[in-house]
């Protein structure tokens, strides 16, 4: 039988929780507040999938570009392009550089 090549494609690690960690991720994340030209980092949340990323973009870092409605539309380079992914703020956590420039994480 032929192996399918959905949108979900080889997601099973990356759409479920170790069992001690289950649940909502906690307030904090969606009390954050972003703002147009914020540097966040895409984490998909296996709570809310249907507005999550395509799982390539996991772990990537990219700029708030705009606010639209309650999702917000991200500039990620990939290669020598720019791609604009839209999702929530269930799936993207703030960005924050450590002092000697290399990224924290």
């Amino acid at each position: 039988m032929r192996h399918s090549h959905g949108y979900r494609n080889r997601t099973r690690s990356l759409m479920r929780k170790h069992p001690r960690r289950r649940g909502y991720g906690g307030l904090s994340r969606l009390m954050y507040r972003y703002e147009v030209g914020d540097k966040v980092r895409i984490d998909i949340s296996p709570e809310n999938p249907s507005v999550a990323p395509h799982r390539r973009y996991q772990g990537r870092i990219g700029t708030i570009i705009e606010k639209r409605g309650r999702a917000f539309v991200i500039a990620i380079k990939v290669g020598g392009k720019v791609k604009k992914i839209m999702t929530t703020k269930d799936h993207i956590l703030p960005f924050k550089e450590a002092a000697g420039g290399e990224p924290s994480k």
